[in-house]
């Protein structure tokens, strides 16, 4: 299998003078084809970032605000503070250039209206939902719709540019499984929903596990841990692919059918080798915090991604590509599902993590510099030793091999380093009309506008 390294020339130079690792790539390629592919024709963004201050109006000056704040954001970008909505998640832009942002533990979608110099008109786009998660907007046959997951079914209503409430509601899937479902009484650990649609105007819903690790869910009807896909209208629904414990963020590479997710892994793995280390079947700290990998992959229709039975490993010379799977030792260690078998995600993300949105930058407005990329919200971690994730991470984008390349940080400092306290959590990005990366927060309850000015 081709392995996809996208390195920046400062990473090409570290080959060139570093024997130690010429001598892995060798050793390398005995074992697997690897390709390292460098792209000096194009334009790549710098890796270093400048501590900002952010912008914020006194209006929204409280906490975390009430003192002066700063993020990292690479050169040339500022941020500032755009809205204020507690416990914000998901987000979409209407194609008049409105923000929507779901607010699961209120029931609502917000409507952000932009008004000037001022600060943005808030109020609600529809109210008395069931956990309200993601958001999309989707035509078909020249009528626009909006798409809205709450944790039991799936919404959709007409939209009519410039409607700022919600009109013609209809139901198009009901029944999902959330904390009501009676088997399940009253406890379901990701019930949230994540959606996409495709070109063909099919429906993608992401079915989240209901506890860490448990084969419940890989039997149940429907399945969780699994992604189902229906008519637009939520008719012939299918299994299209399982073993994702909480796929988060779906959505389609633009101009194609290749739906990309990525995905919360396990936590409190135990090891999983037998052998002189005396660790086999504990769990361990030093091994939970960099096992199992998170997930950034494309999902194939029928895959299996091996949830909970078997766990991508990193520590082998492709890292975080298309790692090898191991057995999970509390539900495969028998080996009775080969994971040989079980697709293999084509990028890991540091365990832990916990990506939640994931946006496409191509076809946007965003800075040309970057608008080759993708950008992944990184949640933060609970359970590891030293805290990680809490920024939003940019992933270059190899064009010719469809695949995602070398990782930045974009935005990141919701961390005080010192202390390991944070302040803020990212969730879910989208890019406006004028080209600002808007930022939802869910902890701080602040929507961040990251703006691009052209360096003279």
């Amino acid at each position: 299998m081709s392995i996809l390294f996208t390195l920046q020339p400062r990473q090409w130079l570290g080959q060139i003078v570093s024997a130690r690792l010429v001598s892995l790539l060798a050793l390398l390629t005995t074992v697997i084809n690897f390709e390292v592919l460098s792209t000096p024709t194009l334009a790549i963004p710098p890796t270093t970032s400048v501590e900002t201050k952010i912008n914020v109006p006194n209006t929204m000056s409280y906490a975390p605000f009430n003192i002066s704040r700063y993020l990292k954001v690479p050169p040339n970008f500022s941020i500032s503070v755009y809205a204020r909505i507690p416990k914000a998640r998901f987000m979409a832009i209407a194609p008049n250039g409105n923000l929507l942002v779901s607010q699961p533990d209120t029931g609502k979608v917000l409507i952000v209206r932009s008004n000037g110099a001022n600060d943005p008109i808030i109020s609600d786009f529809v109210t008395g939902l069931r956990k309200p998660h993601d958001i999309v907007f989707h035509t078909i046959n020249n009528t626009t719709y909006i798409y809205i997951s709450e944790s039991n079914q799936i919404d959709r209503f007409i939209y009519k540019s410039g409607d700022i409430t919600a009109q013609n509601r209809q139901v198009v899937v009901s029944g999902l499984p959330d904390s009501s479902t009676p088997e399940l009484r009253g406890a379901y650990g990701h019930e949230l929903k994540n959606i996409a649609l495709d070109a063909n105007d099919k429906l993608y819903v992401s079915i989240a596990s209901t506890c860490n690790a448990c084969v419940a869910d890989t039997v149940s009807n429907p399945r969780r841990g699994a992604i189902y896909q229906y008519n637009a209208d939520g008719s012939n629904p299918r299994l299209f692919a399982q073993g994702l414990r909480n796929a988060e963020g779906l959505a389609f590479f633009p101009g194609t059918n290749d739906l990309w997710v990525v995905v919360n892994n396990r936590d409190n793995i135990a090891y999983p080798f037998n052998d002189a280390s005396g660790n086999y079947g504990k769990v361990i700290p030093s091994y939970v915090d960099n096992h199992p990998p998170d997930e950034f992959t494309r999902v194939r229709d029928g895959g299996n991604y091996g949830w909970p039975f078997c766990n991508p490993n990193p520590d082998t010379p492709n890292h975080l590509y298309y790692m090898p799977l191991d057995r999970d030792y509390q539900f495969n260690r028998d080996g009775h599902l080969d994971c040989n078998l079980i697709d293999k995600t084509i990028r890991g993300i540091e365990a832990h993590s916990a990506p939640l949105g994931l946006t496409f930058l191509q076809n946007t407005n965003f800075p040309s510099l970057y608008s080759n990329g993708v950008v992944v919200g990184l949640h933060g971690s609970w359970n590891r030793q030293q805290r990680i994730g809490y920024k939003v991470a940019y992933f270059a984008w190899n064009s010719s091999q469809k695949l995602p390349g070398y990782q930045i940080d974009l935005v990141s400092g919701w961390v005080v380093p010192g202390t390991q306290q944070f302040w803020g959590r990212p969730v879910d990005m989208v890019v406006d009309q004028q080209g600002n990366l808007l930022i939802s927060d869910d902890y701080s309850g602040t929507i961040y506008k990251l703006s691009y000015t052209q360096p003279r």
